[in-house]
């Protein structure tokens, strides 16, 4: 048994292990590594055997290496057990309570070895973190049991045992249980699927099916992988995966999606993904590691509450100093600030997550909640953003010896070999327009976010921006100055197409605003969002015009790629919390840079898997939704801070003058713990908070 390094740089490493461990392991494992100082971020995934860190500083990296080695064979015995039907009746509450009210009834040597059996792991703990020289919550609790023996009160050091481990698994029931409601919601529930066989079709279990396989969905039938359709038409609704709840007619060399549902007629499914490979699978596998990315906010409060574990020392000793009460002692130990912070914060961020997957909206994990209740900046990349992303050609203007249609076909001819947005408009129109056109240029390529270059009938061709024309290329476009301002002033894009050394047109391509994108705008600065920015490539006179259109004020035009990703650092060096919303793989740069990363479901599949949130409708109506989830998911984890460490004040002072004896503080604690715990998994948004915005009047 053993875990080898795959991949490591500079505060990142990637482990690996040889043997395979279940969920209720890692999830463990995860927990005794989040509390290494250092360690800044925890994920493991039991299918891929693997045990991500961020961490900072190599005594951390040294201290993650031992935990990990010392749970090696704890981590592996997970995986042999299968608990089916786990309750929070059963196994987190009847049986611990039956043992405690059946001890007086049993033989003193068997209620011993269970008082032993059962408090194994809080000596366990409590002596590691002693022995590491840290004084944290296990200390804590071990010193409370070890004082309530010392006073020959086994009822009392049997009821703090009890409780301590009820409320150990009440977080770990709580825990598993809202990360199964959230991914069940998600989850694909098909046994078997129909294949076809030589000229027959069958019955065959899903698990069974290969991608030799050709599977059959009729109407009514959720389509159960990933697939390129080779046979029927059928419309497809794809709410679960894009949200859109109109169907979409789908035909012969069209893709579905596993999780998609036929309404009506039937097809032929050639499989490109199956189980965990389906963009499905991929989206609960984002939400069931997320759990351990931890927000600061919750690490923040787990160190508060270690760090106030001294003093409950120091106030324990002084009240033993001055009552020589071993009992108040106990019940100045018991009462800790943890429990409720440990169980509640991230329940807490996992519900907020499972609110906003019903609304659309896939949040990575906890920490980008934390990170979008403190955005302050928005920046928003225009094309396919703000804009429809379904550009059209507007004016074709010949300016030297090619007339309108030669120029439209040879633009056409060449943008087909790219899916750009852009391209596919131009190439759009050629086809309204019936000009066929035959490849007749030399090889193409593509300088991305500046245009394309070829040679075509022995001169070279250029079609792309003024940016890449005049000063890559050295062209002149002065001549067209007049027309460009006209183009530009009607807020068209202009591609400038050129032929030797000379520009032979303008092509003008509009992409309208989105409907909503000025009515998000405006409730974006309604939840307190201080500078609106919108990126583009476009001219100034272009972006000009978009950005007055949209009411914003700060913008940067004629933009290159590699410049998204620099004014985004720039503005989060400067101290902003920036937002960046893109859909293009030359946005990915940006939206890394940025403290959060949004996309949406229609980007490409780089700026999807980099992006921290994603909207799964290509609705814009969502952005201002995850933005205001995340303020109020922060504000209840404030609330619950506060009732927790208030209550849990008032139990330690009642302790203190000897009005609380240990059993009782220790059920009150308790209590206040399920009582946070429920209010973090209450809903976060009104029903209202989810209607389709609509621009001021």
């Amino acid at each position: 048994m053993k875990f080898s390094v795959v991949s490591h740089t500079p505060g990142r490493i990637r482990f690996v292990a040889d043997f395979p461990f279940g969920s209720k392991g890692s999830e463990e494992l995860a927990d005794k590594l989040d509390v290494i100082e250092g360690i800044e971020g925890v994920r493991i995934n039991p299918r891929s055997r693997s045990v991500l860190l961020i961490y900072s500083g190599k005594s951390a990296l040294l201290e993650a290496r031992k935990c990990i080695a010392s749970n090696m064979r704890a981590l592996r015995a997970s995986s042999l057990v299968i608990k089916k039907g786990q309750s929070v009746i059963s196994d987190v509450t009847f049986w611990p309570a039956f043992r405690y009210l059946a001890g007086p009834l049993t033989p003193f040597p068997l209620r011993l070895g269970m008082f032993i059996h059962n408090t194994r792991d809080i000596f366990v703990d409590g002596f590691k973190k002693l022995f590491s020289g840290r004084l944290t919550v296990e200390v804590l609790d071990m010193s409370a049991v070890i004082i309530s023996l010392a006073m020959r009160d086994f009822k009392t050091a049997t009821t703090l045992a009890l409780l301590l481990g009820l409320g150990e698994k009440l977080e770990e029931w709580t825990r598993r249980k809202t990360v199964t409601n959230l991914t069940r919601s998600l989850a694909l529930n098909i046994d078997t699927v129909w294949i076809k066989k030589g000229e027959t079709e069958i019955e065959v279990p899903l698990s069974s099916v290969t991608k030799e396989d050709i599977i059959f969905v009729r109407a009514g039938s959720a389509i159960p992988v990933d697939g390129k359709i080779v046979g029927g038409t059928a419309t497809v609704n794809q709410a679960s995966m894009t949200g859109e709840a109109i169907g979409v007619l789908k035909s012969v060399d069209g893709t579905v999606f596993a999780g998609t549902v036929v309404e009506d007629g039937e097809l032929m499914i050639s499989p490109t993904g199956l189980g965990t490979e389906t963009r499905l699978n991929k989206i609960i596998q984002f939400i069931e590691n997320s759990e351990k990315v931890k927000a600061s906010v919750e690490s923040k409060a787990m160190k508060i509450a270690d760090k106030v574990v001294p003093y409950s020392f120091v106030l324990a000793g002084l009240v033993g100093a001055v009552t020589r009460n071993l009992q108040r002692v106990a019940a100045v130990l018991m009462v800790d600030y943890s429990c409720a912070l440990k169980i509640a914060t991230p329940v807490a961020f996992l519900s907020s997550m499972k609110e906003a997957s019903n609304h659309k909206v896939l949040i990575k994990g906890g920490r980008y909640i934390e990170e979008l209740a403190n955005v302050d900046t928005v920046v928003f990349d225009k094309t396919g953003t703000l804009t429809e992303s379904r550009p059209t050609v507007k004016e074709v203007v010949p300016l030297g010896q090619w007339d309108r249609r030669t120029v439209l076909r040879n633009a056409a001819c060449l943008e087909e070999h790219f899916p750009h947005p852009v391209a596919k408009a131009i190439v759009h129109q050629a086809e309204i327009e019936e000009l066929h056109h035959e490849e007749e240029h030399a090889e193409v390529k593509y300088i991305v976010g500046h245009g394309i270059c070829t040679e075509l009938n022995g001169e070279r061709v250029l079609i792309g921006s003024r940016h890449y024309i005049e000063e890559d290329e050295g062209i002149s476009c002065e001549s067209a100055n007049d027309k460009v301002a006209e183009l530009a002033a009607q807020g068209h894009t202009i591609l400038y197409l050129t032929r030797g050394d000379k520009l032979e047109a303008l092509i003008g391509i509009e992409d309208p605003i989105r409907e909503s994108a000025p009515a998000v705008i405006n409730r974006l600065k309604e939840l307190g969002i201080k500078n609106i920015v919108m990126i583009t490539g476009d001219g100034p006179r272009t972006s000009a015009e978009v950005a007055r259109r949209l009411g914003i004020t700060e913008y940067y035009d004629q933009v290159l790629p590699d410049g998204k990703a620099a004014i985004v650092k720039k503005m989060v060096d400067q101290g902003r919390k920036v937002l960046m919303i893109g859909d293009g793989i030359n946005d990915s740069p940006a939206l890394t840079a940025a403290n959060v990363g949004v996309s949406m479901v229609g980007a490409a599949d780089l700026a999807q898997e980099v992006a921290a949130v994603v909207l799964l409708e290509n609705d814009l109506n969502h952005l201002p939704l995850a933005i205001e989830l995340g303020k109020k998911t922060l504000a209840r984890i404030h609330e619950n801070f506060r009732a927790s460490v208030g209550l849990n004040s008032v139990f330690l002072a009642a302790g203190l003058f000897g009005v609380l004896p240990a059993a009782v503080g220790a059920v009150l604690h308790n209590l206040t713990t399920v009582g946070v715990t429920v209010n973090a998994a209450r809903k976060y948004l009104p029903n209202s908070s989810i209607r389709k915005l609509s621009a001021p009047e």
